[in-house]
């Protein structure tokens, strides 16, 4: 069950704007759904379901020992070769996330010189060591509140803690990235002349008075609560990216992100899908802050990094959302996910002993009530829009907890 992928959907990506970014759902896949073991005694089984191969990392924990053991790859994911003229030097900041990791999968396979710039605060190794080595790539410890030095052809700039507990834990920290990162990042894309692509979010808008929201919407934010250091963060450097722009004519791209799902979101985060998800697992409750009736539009990550990629190649300089305009309240998405649970542990002959609740609790402070993007510049300007439905991506989320997953 965990090496099939999501029905009807056999690539990703698009042949657009000279960009082929046109990659197979098996390949990416079998990036983040690797064999995982453990080790019990003398027995070991396989506790992924994803068959061996010869290239990507895989791992076997050994319970008598607590100990977990890492492979090297045998080989490389097989890349495609391309001319000189048509390989671009790509700097992804951030690259070690949630994210930025499927973003970098994404460009390796399509024959890029990546390089990846983290300073693994919440970023992991594991995310992309089925890459170190690779004559392509290049994995950078820096933090970018510090000035960076490289020649290069784009820069997507995702560097920046994202969900609110680790946003709110160094909220001077989180601020310093979205300003002083983003200066720099933009110091570095007008002295090489690159394209710069800033990851914005949907938090700009706040707890948003105009439903869905617009591009051109200019929010309702807290700026002095607890989600201040985040969403004015981003604010302010959406507004330092158009200054780069107006002044000194660098090449921009700004992409508001709305909620995004997947492979390799920390377990522990703190966001929605993940907490439904291990908590169905391990059959406690799932916990959900208010009434529940306060919504969300979730995406899959393969349909973000599309969005990204078209944004980066097309000529759209304004601020874009990438997000699903499917709106689920969040009792409803709570649901979802307890019966996808449900059903997959059972089809496995894993059944849960008792059903999982949901319960209630107080609403954090400044939780927006609603959200969901308005996504016609997307599809106008970039030709984009989600292919992967919310069950779909749940189950292929639930399916990486399967595995070790550390990140």
């Amino acid at each position: 069950m965990a090496s099939e992928k999501p029905e009807n959907i056999i690539t990703v990506g698009h042949d657009r704007f000279g960009f082929d970014s046109r990659v197979e759902m098996d390949t990416l896949r079998s990036l983040y759904l690797s064999p995982s073991f453990v080790k019990d005694g003398d027995a070991t089984k396989n506790i992924s379901g994803a068959p061996p191969k010869d290239y990507g990392a895989q791992s076997t924990y050994d319970k008598s020992s607590n100990s977990i053991q890492f492979t090297t790859v045998a080989k490389f994911p097989p890349v495609k070769l391309l001319p000189n003229a048509e390989r671009k030097r790509i700097l992804v900041t951030g690259g070690a996330g949630f994210v930025g990791s499927h973003l970098v999968d994404r460009l390796m396979l399509l024959g890029h010189e990546v390089t990846v710039l983290d300073n693994f605060f919440t970023g992991s190794r594991t995310t992309v060591s089925h890459w170190v080595g690779h004559p392509n790539f290049e994995m950078v410890r820096h933090d970018v509140v510090n000035p960076f030095l490289i020649e290069v052809d784009q820069i997507y700039h995702l560097a920046c803690p994202a969900s609110p507990p680790h946003y709110q834990y160094n909220a001077v920290k989180t601020l310093k990235t979205s300003f002083l990162g983003t200066m720099n990042m933009l110091g570095l894309a007008k002295r090489t002349k690159a394209r710069f692509l800033i990851t914005s979010t949907s938090e700009v808008y706040g707890d948003p008075e105009e439903h869905p929201q617009r591009e051109d919407y200019w929010g309702h934010v807290n700026c002095i609560g607890p989600r201040a250091c985040y969403d004015e963060g981003k604010r302010v450097a959406e507004t330092l990216t158009y200054g780069y722009m107006r002044q000194d004519g660098v090449d921009v791209r700004v992409a508001r992100i709305f909620n995004t799902f997947g492979p390799r979101m920390n377990p522990y985060d703190g966001r929605v899908v993940s907490n439904f998800i291990i908590q169905a697992l391990k059959g406690e409750d799932m916990t959900v802050y208010g009434d529940g009736n306060q919504t969300r539009s979730f995406q899959y990550v393969h349909d973000l990094v599309d969005g990204l990629i078209l944004l980066m190649n097309g000529d759209e300089t304004r601020p874009v959302n990438i997000g699903n305009q499917h709106e689920f309240t969040i009792i409803e998405f709570a649901e979802a996910v307890r019966d996808i649970v449900e059903k997959v542990q059972k089809e496995q002959g894993n059944p849960l002993a008792k059903r999982v609740n949901i319960i209630h609790k107080e609403m954090p402070t400044d939780d927006p009530q609603r959200r969901r993007p308005d996504t016609t510049r997307a599809k106008e300007t970039l030709g984009w829009q989600p292919q992967f439905n919310v069950r779909q991506g749940v189950e292929d989320r639930f399916f990486s907890f399967l595995v070790y997953d550390p990140c």
